[in-house]
This record gives structure tokens, sequence and C-alpha cells, in this order.
């Protein structure tokens, strides 16, 4: 029996055993993928994709468990999906979001699924995207993906979402915190976390940020965009996903949020094309033979990286028209 049926059952060992199948890089365990994702995908796309992110010590384990938890106590399922650091030695993921996470994981209406980065830029895992395919179909109509948290680089989070949460802490720092423009533009919705420590700090927060998403032409509403949050206590959760399902209705009523998934399927799709060609251009044998010189060539100043580039493009292509 193949995993799909028990995972649209919505059993969450099947569908734990089908992220680690698509995480394989075994060739065998990639066309098994590729068939299960196939069948799959009519009973995808039904899900509301979050991205959240924010810096280390925002509090994103603590605000996506009050999070979760109320859209569970609201009839929802949900599934997380938190991509953690690499660990250097094992390849695995290293901060363990589940023991963060104690009672949304234990809730049998939630999935949690920590995946290593393997060094994948943007601050998500490689096959994430795929990861919340299996989880729409195994039922979750809530997917929340949270990224590494280590800087401005973890975007790539923005472009696999349907809507992109960014947490600020209320007494972060000077104002260029708050007007990160590369963030900024992608955040939908800032929630300043922690709230309760200073409340007077957590207003100012609110009033620079807001300031600075005006200045921004995709942020016309800044003002509905800010918002406070004690994840702790439990306050604020209800207006953030009151906000998220106003700017669904809104993107949804306007078409804007059909043509977000579909460009969003055209770019993973030209992702994958270019990791794909990456790994046969180094593999493949006539590019072995002369990279390793190249690159020594190119390093000491002997060659233009230009030329080089063109010398290891020729070889790969006369070898691969043979």
């Amino acid at each position: 029996m193949t995993l799909a049926a028990p995972l649209q059952a919505g059993d969450r060992r099947a569908l734990a055993k089908a992220i680690t199948l698509i995480e394989s890089t075994r060739a065998d365990h990639r066309e098994q993928a590729d068939a299960l994702l196939t069948e799959l995908m009519p009973a995808t796309g039904g899900a509301l994709r979050l991205g959240i992110s924010g810096v280390p010590g925002v509090g994103k384990s603590t605000f996506i468990e009050a999070f979760g938890l109320f859209l569970l106590a609201h009839g929802h399922r949900v599934a997380v999906l938190t991509v953690d650091p690499s660990s250097t030695l094992s390849g695995g993921a290293i901060l363990g979001d589940k023991t963060r996470m104690e009672k949304l994981s234990m809730d049998t209406r939630a999935f949690i699924r920590p995946s290593p980065s393997s060094g994948t830029l943007g601050g998500v895992a490689e096959k994430t995207r795929e990861a919340m395919l299996l989880c729409e179909a195994a039922g979750y109509d809530v997917v929340i993906v949270e990224t590494v948290g280590v800087g401005q680089s973890e975007t790539a989070v923005a472009g696999m979402t349907d809507l992109y949460l960014l947490l600020q802490l209320p007494n972060a720092g000077d104002d260029l915190q708050a007007i990160k423009k590369g963030v900024m533009e992608l955040a939908d919705l800032v929630v300043i976390n922690k709230a309760d420590l200073d409340p007077a700090a957590a207003m100012r927060a609110q009033a620079q940020i807001t300031s600075a998403l005006r200045l921004l032409p995709t942020h016309a509403h800044a003002s509905q965009r800010v918002l406070k949050v004690s994840a702790l206590k439990g306050d604020g959760i209800a207006p953030v996903w009151d906000a998220l399902t106003a700017l669904r209705a809104e993107r949804e009523a306007g078409g804007a949020w059909a043509h977000r998934r579909r460009e969003q399927s055209l770019a993973w799709m030209w992702e994958r094309i270019h990791a794909g060609l990456r790994q046969a251009f180094t593999a493949h044998p006539a590019v072995h033979a002369q990279l390793d010189t190249a690159t020594a060539a190119v390093r000491e100043g002997r060659m233009p990286a230009s030329t080089a580039a063109r010398h290891l493009l020729a070889a790969f292509e006369s070898r691969s028209l043979e």
C-alpha cells in the first residue's frame, strides 16, 4: 500500500514518512516521491500558507504555539514546518522545535516537522515546498513555515507562502531595525511580540514601523499591518488571525491570490531546473576533470573568471552533445 491513502486519511505517521521520502537524495526515493506528489496534487492547494520569520530571541516558537492553539480551538488543523540550522556533524536539525511547542505537538489536530536547512539559502529547507503540498493533502488547512531567523537573507519563505508575517521585538534597537527595506517590503503583517514586557516600547515600535511601512508602495494601509501581541500570555492573537483572513479575502477577491500561487509554482519549477543543471554540470566527467585546474587559475589570478567559465561550459556542452 502506498502512503497516499493513509496520508489523506489523516495518519500523521504516514505524513512524516512521506516528508522523509521527499527529503531523501536517493534516486529511487526521488522517483517514488515524484509519483506520490503527482498522485496527491488534486488534494493540494486548499490551505493558507503562512511564512513566519524574525530574529533569534523574538519568540517565534512561543508565538507559533499560541497561534496554533488558537487556530485549533477555532476548528482548524495546523501543520508547522520549522526550519532549523543544520548540525555540521550530522546534518540534522539542531534546535528541536517540538520541545519548544510541547502543547501544540501533543494535539492530534496539529503536525510539527523540524527540518534541517542543510545550508540552503533563504532560510528554508530545500524540500519545504513539497512538504507543504503533503500537509495540504493530509487535510491541514493552515500550513506555517517558520524560518531559521539568522538574518535578512531568509526571504525565500515569502516566495513560497501566501502571506508573510514578520515578528519584531519592542525594544530591538534604533529605528533602522524597523526600516530594513528588503524584509519590510515582503512582510504582509508585522507583529511586535513580547509587548507585555515594555508596553511603552512596544507602542513606540508600532509607530516607527507603521511610519516606515507607509514609505513603501506595497503597504498603503500600514496602520492595519502592525500589531502588538504577548504570545506568552496569549494576548492579541485573535487580531492577528483577523488581519490575515482579511488580507486573504482582499487578495482572493482581486485575483492576486491565485496569480501569486501560479507564479510561485513556475518559480519553483525553474529553481529545481537550475539546481539540477548545476548538479549535472559539476558531476559531468569533462567538467570534473578541468574544474580544479580552472578554479586554481582563477583563484591565483592567472585566468579571468569569464574565460574559465566559458572553457568549463564548452567542455560540458561538447560532451553532452556526443
